[in-house]
């Protein structure tokens, strides 16, 4: 990997004792809701954002969500775990998405709903699987974060965006990624992972979402279905006719049912 690039991945911050502790519990089959609500209860800041996200209409609870405890019970601890890596992000690394024609709020908003998605389609799928699929899909687009940087850094940014105008899905994405700087946000994406410790379902999950037939057959599915999310909803369109019909185009390919899709579809359009 490139050296100016593995230089900012290893100066990224490490996760915070509130993040580890999270993590601790989320792969420790012996731990349980009421162990994750303690540890939560002690960050108000990332207990401020899993309540507001309670309540978004996103997540279409049918009533108010007043506490914490109530909220986790809800979301579960992959969801959690999400949340907790996406604040991490949030307050520890300096965010500028320009050179991708993105301000920081709609990024986070992107990233936001990406995980909502998963969390609603997979709820009828394959509730198991979320236990990856749901912090993977909070995380899978930092990697811009890195690259963005870099773009700016090496007065790339200019050009960059002109040739980003023409692209039009994260394929074609990923290519302009790899010619300007080498990588591709899935590849920086799962280097991120590494430096963290996390585990390595979740690297791999990530590194061939953009070609999950390179991936080992356990970790395919998971691949498989953070590229379906990741073509419906990304910053050329969120849920539009034309991802949509990408989308579809994939599941049939994976041979997954698209009717659970559909039905997620449209309690979001609703």
């Amino acid at each position: 990997m490139d050296e100016n690039i593995l230089k900012k991945i290893k100066a990224l911050p490490p996760l915070d004792d509130t993040v580890l502790k999270i993590q601790r519990i989320c792969v420790d089959k012996n731990s349980s809701l009421a162990d994750l609500v303690k540890v939560v209860e002690s960050d108000p800041m990332l207990t401020a954002n899993i309540l507001k996200s309670s309540n978004s209409p996103l997540y279409g609870f049918s009533r108010e969500i007043k506490n914490i405890a109530h909220a986790v019970s809800l979301f579960g601890m992959a969801t959690v775990r999400g949340f907790a890596l996406s604040s991490a992000i949030k307050q520890n690394i300096k965010i500028d998405l320009s050179p991708y024609h993105l301000s920081n709020t709609t990024f986070l908003e992107i990233s936001t709903l990406q995980s909502t998605f998963m969390f609603k389609w997979y709820s009828k799928v394959n509730k198991a699987m979320l236990d990856v699929l749901q912090p993977a899909a909070f995380m899978m687009e930092v990697g811009k974060i890195i690259i963005a940087h870099e773009l700016i850094e090496q007065q790339k940014e200019s050009a960059f965006k002109t040739a980003l105008d023409s692209m039009k899905t994260p394929q074609e994405l990923s290519v302009l990624e790899k010619e300007y700087v080498g990588f591709s946000n899935e590849e920086i994406t799962a280097k991120i992972f590494e430096q963290w410790n996390l585990e390595s379902e979740l690297v791999e999950s990530i590194k061939f979402c953009n070609d999950p037939q390179e991936a080992q057959e356990h970790i395919r599915t998971f691949s498989e279905a953070l590229n379906v999310v990741r073509n419906s909803i990304n910053i050329f369109g969120q849920l539009d006719e034309p991802s949509i019909k990408h989308a579809l185009t994939l599941l049939e390919s994976y041979g997954l049912d698209a009717e659970p899709f559909l039905q997620t579809v449209e309690q979001f359009k609703q």
